[in-house]
């Protein structure tokens, strides 16, 4: 194709025909959503952190006995007036494992009766009650409750979970719940436990420095050329490819991506699979009238890139679970993870409906409202564990928020004894003594330093690169802006660089939701060789044992933060 044919490339604005439906678009994203303000509980009188979570919800894991725990939130909800039902179009959602992890869990957890799921529960109003409101409830059946009473330890808020790694501007922020209140559209809902806000009687030059890297040529998102080679995938000649699976937003069409998710994986599909709430393929589905992309349209594309850059010989897996603004709910990934590792442990079971996962990465993350309600929300660890029993390497993001507060699930990460505040908690305490950790990622400027945006803390367990990385985006994606100058000269077209045209199929971005991938590739490229057809049969003790080895061979690119068990 000649230089002239490529110029005349079809834009947004080109395009003929019916306009497309707008409400399939949105119709699939959070309708409500309720920001839980910091201050001190009424009930309990403990003091209470920022979080986001469905006011309309409440969740039941069956961890415990869910009919005990529903009988006290049906006499708390008919006090105030609301009504509780079980989610029926959500199902139950609970994880078929083998009686073995019943036995060691309950070694932790005398009250975890129960294999690890969730039900979904619903608020409905009677006339004349307030709205309903889940934290309210919440709180209101706890203190039905005599203390050291575990009937409602399973219960939890239905959290907000949003990708850790939104830094690009965008022209109306303020009409959404989940750009306005962080300058990287983050997961802290609330700037005041930020130390990058007015809190800081330096705040303003600190956060300057933070948004910097939402700006192009600092880190912000922005297309570039790629002149290297494209990384190569070899025949593997001892045993098979290691798998790396990613629950995110998906993965568009590149070049370098035509291996993602042609692994045939049964047991039916996981996550979201409608087309027309695809953000890496329909880029600009809240913003349609002015061409804008989403917030995190490409996110997922970016990551297939990045592990592809480090380990070209892995088969990868993009399950979408996150829509274009970047969060799903706690139920919802809490389902698509039951699904994830129903494939792992049916394939250890040596059953032809299994798959295997030999590293899945988290790039989302969600805030507790207290610490005792970290506490409450075991479930999410207990199946992410099941999977480190077979030898799955789970890598989270650490989050982009500045701060030292934990974030979940990279939180659920060994915490660092001799670095915890006082006061600090770790929520999961004995962790499965059979199972790889969950390893929780922050992110690492070009010269090393860590980046000034990421999440630190006795939580995170190591350091990759992830502020300024170079890797793939969609290469349909044009977004309505257009260059500062375009001129037209002997037949060609000159023009200054297009700021949202990602056509060329590059871009730099920042963020912890980068690190995760860089470390998950060294993970799986360190597999490469030790893995064999008959994993399954030949057991999860030898998976786990060859994780771990993996994960303590670290390369110079990472800087470890505590050591890993």
């Amino acid at each position: 194709m000649s230089s002239d044919d490529a110029d005349q490339r079809p834009r947004p604005d080109d395009a003929d025909g019916p306009e497309p439906p707008w409400w399939p678009q949105v119709a699939g994203d959070l309708a409500v959503v309720g920001f839980l303000s910091a201050g001190t509980d009424p009930v309990t009188g403990e003091p209470v952190a920022p979080t986001q979570y469905a006011p309309d919800h409440v969740l039941v894991s069956t961890l415990a006995p869910v009919d005990a725990a529903v009988a006290v939130l049906l006499d708390a909800a008919a006090a105030l007036g609301w009504g509780l039902a079980q989610d029926e179009a959500f199902g139950t959602v609970v994880l078929d494992e083998d009686p073995e992890d019943l036995v060691e869990r309950q070694e932790r957890l005398p009250w975890a009766t129960g294999a690890p799921g969730v039900v979904r529960f619903e608020l409905t109003v009677q006339p004349g009650a307030a709205p309903p409101d889940a934290w309210r409830l919440l709180q209101a059946a706890r203190a039905r409750v005599p203390a050291g009473d575990d009937v409602l330890r399973g219960v939890s808020l239905d959290h907000v979970l949003t990708i850790g790694a939104r830094l690009a501007p965008r022209p109306f922020h303020s009409t959404n719940p989940f750009h306005s209140t962080n300058p990287f559209h983050s997961t802290n809902p609330f700037h005041s436990t930020n130390p990058f806000h007015s809190t800081n009687p330096f705040g303003r030059a600190a956060a300057s420095a933070v948004l910097s890297y939402a700006a192009p040529g600092t880190g912000g998102l922005q297309p570039v050329a790629y002149v290297g080679p494209t990384p190569q995938r070899h025949e593997v000649v001892t045993g098979r490819r290691p798998v790396v699976g990613v629950l995110d937003t998906g993965c568009g069409e590149h070049p370098w991506l035509g291996h993602v998710n042609t692994l045939p994986v049964p047991g039916g599909a996981i996550g979201r699979t409608g087309p027309t709430d695809d953000p890496e393929r329909v880029p600009d589905q809240h913003e349609r009238l002015v061409g804008a992309r989403d917030a995190v349209a490409g996110h997922g594309t970016f990551i297939a890139g990045l592990l592809h850059q480090g380990a070209p010989d892995a088969d990868l897996l993009a399950w979408r679970v996150v829509g274009s603004e970047g969060a799903v709910l706690e139920s919802d990934l809490v389902k698509a993870l039951v699904a994830v590792a129903g494939l792992v442990v049916r394939y250890y079971r040596g059953a032809a409906d299994g798959a295997p996962l030999d590293v899945l990465v988290l790039p989302v993350g969600y805030y507790c409202e207290t610490v005792a309600d970290a506490l409450f929300g075991r479930t999410m660890y207990e199946v992410l564990a099941s999977m480190g029993r077979r030898g799955t390497v789970v890598v989270c993001s650490a989050g982009n928020d500045a701060t030292e507060r934990p974030l979940y699930p990279a939180a659920f990460a060994p915490w660092d004894q001799a670095r915890m505040a006082p006061g600090d908690v770790d929520p999961v305490g004995r962790r499965a003594r059979d199972a790889v950790p969950v390893v929780s990622v922050g992110a690492l400027n070009p010269n090393g330093t860590d980046a000034l945006f990421g999440n630190s803390g006795c939580w995170v367990s190591t350091y990759a690169p992830g502020a300024a990385v170079v890797s793939t985006m969609p290469r349909g994606f044009s977004g309505s802006a257009e260059p500062e100058a375009r001129v037209r000269v002997g037949g060609r077209t000159r023009e200054s660089v297009d700021p949202d045209d990602f056509t060329g199929g590059f871009a730099v971005w920042s963020g912890t939701s980068f690190s995760a991938p860089v470390l998950a590739a060294t993970v799986a490229h360190r597999l490469l060789g030790r893995l064999r057809d008959d994993d399954g049969v030949r057991g999860r003790t030898a998976a786990v044992a060859r994780a771990r080895r993996a994960l303590t061979q670290r390369p110079a690119l990472l800087r470890p933060g505590p050591a890993l068990p």
